[in-house]
C-alpha cells in the first residue's frame, strides 16, 4: 500500500481570490488517516485527484493511521498538524491533558460506526445477550472507548462479558473461528473483513451502537493547535477542499473509489465500494447533514455526548462541547450542502 501526496504551493502573504492562493513559498500538510487506505476515506483522494486541495495552493501527504484513538497524540504533538480521528477519544484525551488545545474543525461520521458484530449463531440479538459471552476487542479501538457508555445505557452486567484483549489483525480471523463470540469495531471494517474471512454476509450480526443508545458522535477531521493559530487560512482550505470531496463522493461513489484504489495495491474494488456505500448510508450522509450540511455537529447533541462519556468516565478536567469542536473554520452552509 502506497500513500498518495500532492505537490503544489502555498504562501502565506498570498492574494486571495475564491479559493485560489498565489505562491511563494511551498508549506507541506502532512493528514494523518486512522486506519488504512479503504473506501470511506475516499474524499481525501478525490479532493486530491480533483485539484481541490491545489486550488487552495495546498501541498497534501495522506498518511494510513494506527486507529481512531492512538493518532491524536500525533496531532497534539504536531507530528501531524491535521488528523481525522475518534471525536469521544478526544474529550477523554483533553481531559488527560488540559493543555493540549486539540479542536475537531470537521464532523464525518455523523452517526458513529461504533458496533458489536457477531456471527448470527451466537444468538446476540440485543446488547442483554452479550451478558455469558466472550468479546474480543483491541484496547486502542474507538468503538471499545465506548463500551463502557453503551453497557450502561443498556443496563448490560459488564463484569458478565468476558473482554480479551485482541489486536486489529486478529479481531475478525478469531471471529471467524470462533475463539470469540463477539467483537468490537466499525461497522464497515469488521463486516467486510469478515467476509473477506469467507463468511456469509447473511451470517453476520451487526448491531450499531448509535442504535441502542449511543449519542456520541463519531471521526472528526483535528488540528493541532499551534498549526490552527499560526495558519487559520490554511486550515479553512483543507476543510473547504475537503468538503467539496465529501460533497463528490456521496454524490458518485462509483467514481470516488476509484480514487481510493489507485492508492490500494492490494484492496478489493466491489468489496472497498460496498464499504464506502455502508459509511455513507449509516455513518457520513444522515437526515441530519442532508438538512444542515456537510461538517458541522448540533452543540447540544456534543454536550449530551460528554455527558454520557461521563457516566462511565470519571473526569478531572472535563472540557465543554466548545473545547472540542470548532466551526470556525467551516466555509458557509450553502457551500456544505449535498
Amino acid at each position: 500500500m502506497r500513500s498518495g501526496s500532492l505537490k503544489v504551493a502555498f504562501a502565506a502573504g498570498a492574494i486571495f481570490m475564491g479559493t485560489h492562493f498565489a505562491a511563494h513559498a511551498q508549506t507541506a500538510i502532512k493528514f494523518a488517516l486512522d486506519w488504512k487506505f479503504e473506501g470511506p476515506s475516499a474524499p481525501y483522494f478525490v479532493a486530491i485527484d480533483k485539484g481541490y486541495y491545489k486550488a487552495e495552493g495546498l501541498d497534501v501527504t495522506v498518511d494510513s493511521g494506527p486507529g481512531s484513538v492512538a493518532g491524536i497524540a500525533r496531532v497534539a504533538a504536531g507530528t501531524y498538524p491535521l488528523g481525522f480521528f475518534d471525536i469521544n477519544s478526544l474529550v477523554r484525551f483533553r481531559d488527560q491533558n488540559p493543555a493540549q488545545d486539540v479542536k475537531a474543525v470537521m464532523m464525518v461520521y455523523d452517526r458513529p460506526p461504533f458496533a458489536i458484530v457477531s456471527l448470527k449463531k451466537s444468538g446476540i440479538k440485543v446488547p442483554k445477550d452479550m451478558e455469558g459471552k466472550i468479546l474480543g476487542a483491541p484496547a486502542p479501538d474507538g468503538a471499545f472507548a465506548q463500551w463502557r457508555a453503551f453497557t450502561k445505557v443498556n443496563t448490560v452486567d459488564g463484569s458478565k462479558v468476558k473482554v480479551e484483549n485482541v489486536g486489529f489483525p486478529v479481531r475478525e480471523p478469531m471471529l471467524a473461528q470462533g475463539q470469540v463470540d463477539a467483537i468490537t469495531g466499525f461497522s464497515f471494517s469488521s463486516y467486510f473483513n469478515l467476509v473477506q474471512n469467507k463468511i456469509a454476509p447473511d451470517d453476520i450480526s451487526v448491531m450499531l451502537m448509535s442504535d441502542h443508545g449511543i449519542v456520541m458522535y463519531g471521526n472528526a477531521i483535528m488540528v493541532n493547535p499551534d498549526f490552527a493559530k499560526a495558519n487559520p487560512t490554511i486550515v479553512a482550505g483543507f476543510v473547504r477542499a475537503t468538503i467539496k470531496g465529501f460533497i463528490d463522493t456521496a454524490k458518485d461513489p462509483e467514481a470516488a473509489i476509484k480514487s481510493v484504489m489507485k492508492r490500494n495495491d492490494t484492496g478489493d474494488e466491489k468489496v472497498e465500494l460496498e464499504r464506502l456505500k455502508m459509511a455513507l448510508r449509516d455513518n457520513m450522509v444522515t437526515p441530519w447533514v442532508k438538512a444542515n450540511g456537510v461538517g458541522d455537529v448540533d452543540m447540544a447533541r456534543l454536550v449530551r455526548s460528554i455527558d454520557q462519556i461521563a457516566d462511565t468516565y470519571e473526569f478531572k478536567n472535563r472540557p465543554k462541547a466548545e473545547d472540542i469542536f470548532t466551526s470556525q473554520f467551516l466555509p458557509a452552509a450553502d457551500q456544505r450542502k449535498l
